[in-house]
């Protein structure tokens, strides 16, 4: 009598690959025969029915002449991988005698934490709450707990920072798997990042442009006393080294921009008039190409 191999893994005929595998690890791992619960003859069973179906060319030749097809000499337990199957549910070995369980290591937790650039230079204190318990056993619960992590001066945006064996727990005496914390740096008001750089934009007025300036430059470790050169233009670059971010850190750009004061007062008017008058030369323009 030919048998429904289907049946006796429970699927239907349109199974796919990955569904029949399922179904055939959940009915092993209840009648293997090394299980107080075990059953030798029905596991012999389910056994034959995966390794026709887990094969193309056995499955074809199945759906085409039943069971009987292994009259053709192509039977027996040559085709199913079944050593992965029962290395992952029993640690390994043959269909008899005591088996050693392997021991498996936790997996690991991604857990994403934000810092102000402040922060990424002299390194911060967290509270982060982690998963706990073996994620691969079937009574998992998503239970959490928080652990304090101290995240070093210097990092940067994306760097990853393992924190060993506080990942989700392991199988047979294996280790813990790790918390990989992934950093994210928080927008700043004031600075841009651009790899290891920061850069600021530094208003200044058309006097202090024109005839040089001191003044006092923000940046991420305290202000810094700069010299604008005379004759500064909008969109200077100043540097200022070893001012940026990471533990070899880049540098502090500054860029400048000169605002212009409107004439709100009569005297006010008449100054730029007389710069206009005394300035009648000048001319920006003369200098850029210009298109009709």
């Amino acid at each position: 009598m030919s048998k429904d191999y289907y049946q006796i893994l429970g699927v239907s005929r349109a199974a796919s690959d990955a569904e029949i595998k399922k179904a055939y690890r959940k009915l092993a791992a209840q009648h293997h025969p090394d299980k107080k619960t075990g059953n030798e003859a029905k596991f012999k069973e389910i056994s034959e029915a995966y390794e026709t179906l887990s094969d193309a060319e056995k499955r074809s030749m199945y759906d085409q002449f039943g069971s009987d097809y292994q009259n053709t000499g192509r039977g027996g337990f040559g085709g199913a991988d079944f050593g992965d199957i029962f290395g992952d549910m029993f640690g390994g070995g043959g269909f008899g005698g005591p088996r050693q369980a392997r021991p498996r290591k936790g997996e690991d937790q991604h857990i994403k934490v934000m810092l102000t650039l402040e922060e990424a230079i002299s390194g911060a204190e967290r509270t982060i709450n982690v998963e706990v318990g073996n994620k691969d056993s079937r009574s998992y619960a998503y239970d959490t707990k928080p652990i304090k992590v101290r995240i070093p001066a210097g990092v940067l945006q994306d760097q990853k920072i393992r924190v060993k064996e506080k990942g989700y727990q392991g199988s047979n005496g294996g280790a813990n798997g790790d918390v990989i914390i992934e950093i994210n740096l928080q927008k700043h008001p004031d600075f841009r990042v651009e790899g290891n750089d920061v850069y600021i934009d530094l208003p200044i007025t058309p006097w202090e442009a024109a005839l040089g300036a001191k003044v006092d430059i923000p940046t991420l470790q305290g202000a810094v006393r700069m010299s604008i050169a005379a004759g500064t233009q909008s969109g200077s670059k100043m540097r200022i080294k070893g001012r940026g971010l990471g533990k070899e850190p880049g540098n502090q750009y500054v860029v400048v921009q000169i605002y212009t004061p409107p004439a709100e007062t009569p005297q006010q008017r008449a100054l730029y008039e007389q710069m206009a008058e005394l300035m009648a030369d000048y001319n920006p323009r003369q200098k850029a190409v210009m298109v009709d």
